[in-house]
């Protein structure tokens, strides 16, 4: 399969990780930060340069990750400047993603609000009422814009945040009618937090068309405790999903890129030593 890694999560000195690419022939470069800026925020000189060097180590560009939405809440409105600004940003990243030959660019979606949903009883005393109403029409000028460039956007199941699982992801897209322009970019480890069984539960909620990038990293959650512990690749509570989950890869002809998440160290912030130690396990399973 189509192997990657999130650049930054081996050094933010793009020239450094390229190298240590080519040393674990990883072949796609995810961008997330590169030097000292968030992607959609590099001059023209700047993407110039990491065209550059992705092309002289032969490593495409995935996807262009930067955290458009993130952070945004249900009292946020089409147009209003907190919307307007992350749309700028988006135009922005979009326009490096051409520059690049990128396919892919990231979305993320505003901040969690529980319960969204329920039923006897719950949908009067504890659903967070018209909450999830709140998101399609922030995400709506996204997609337009997105079909006018001719990019594809893809949203991340993230910690946090309104689409935290597969089921919400994929219903997001069928609620936008976007499954043209939007997929899903699937980090099952920050699924964890909501207890989405990665495989196969997971995985069957967006096999069908709607999966298009993948994020691997390794995890113990603890909800009750408001713990996470990111952990090396098999010690963590995914460790017997992720075969099972890769040869289902395999068998559906899965086409898209798996990009490794090296946000694990071994307790002194190295973060390289952290990749170093669990690459070789990512590859096995996912090569």
């Amino acid at each position: 399969m189509k192997l990657g890694v999130i650049c930054d999560g081996i050094s933010r000195d793009l020239a450094h990780t390229l190298t240590v690419m080519d040393e674990f022939e990883l072949e796609y470069a995810e961008l997330q930060f590169v030097w000292d800026k968030e992607v959609g925020d590099h001059s023209a000189e700047q993407i110039a340069e990491i065209k550059r060097l992705t092309t002289a180590h032969n490593k495409p560009v995935s996807c262009l990750s930067r955290h458009i939405f993130a952070g945004l809440t249900t009292a946020t409105v089409a147009g209003d400047a907190d919307h307007t600004k992350h749309m700028d940003a988006l135009k922005r990243v979009i326009a490096m993603a051409h520059e690049l030959t990128c396919p892919l660019v990231r979305i993320m979606t505003s901040k969690k609000e529980q319960i969204l949903w329920g039923m006897n009883g719950a949908e009067q005393w504890n659903v967070a009422k018209g909450a999830w109403d709140t998101l399609p029409p922030l995400i709506a000028p996204a997609v337009e814009l997105a079909r006018a460039e001719g990019i594809k956007l893809v949203v991340e199941t993230g910690n946090g945040t309104m689409v935290n699982s597969n089921y919400t992801g994929r219903k997001l897209i069928d609620d936008l009618d976007a499954k043209d322009v939007l997929g899903v970019l699937w980090d099952p480890a920050n699924n964890c937090w909501c207890h989405e069984n990665a495989y196969p539960e997971g995985y069957d909620e967006i096999k069908d068309g709607y999966l298009s990038h993948i994020h691997i990293k390794d995890v113990q959650v603890d909800t009750p405790r408001a713990t996470l512990e990111v952990r090396p690749m098999g010690e963590g509570q995914l460790a017997p999903l992720f075969k099972p989950l890769a040869d289902a890869l395999r068998a559906d002809n899965y086409d898209g890129v798996i990009s490794f998440e090296s946000v694990y160290h071994p307790g002194n912030g190295d973060f390289e030593a952290g990749f170093r130690q669990n690459i070789g396990l990512f590859k096995e399973l996912f090569g």
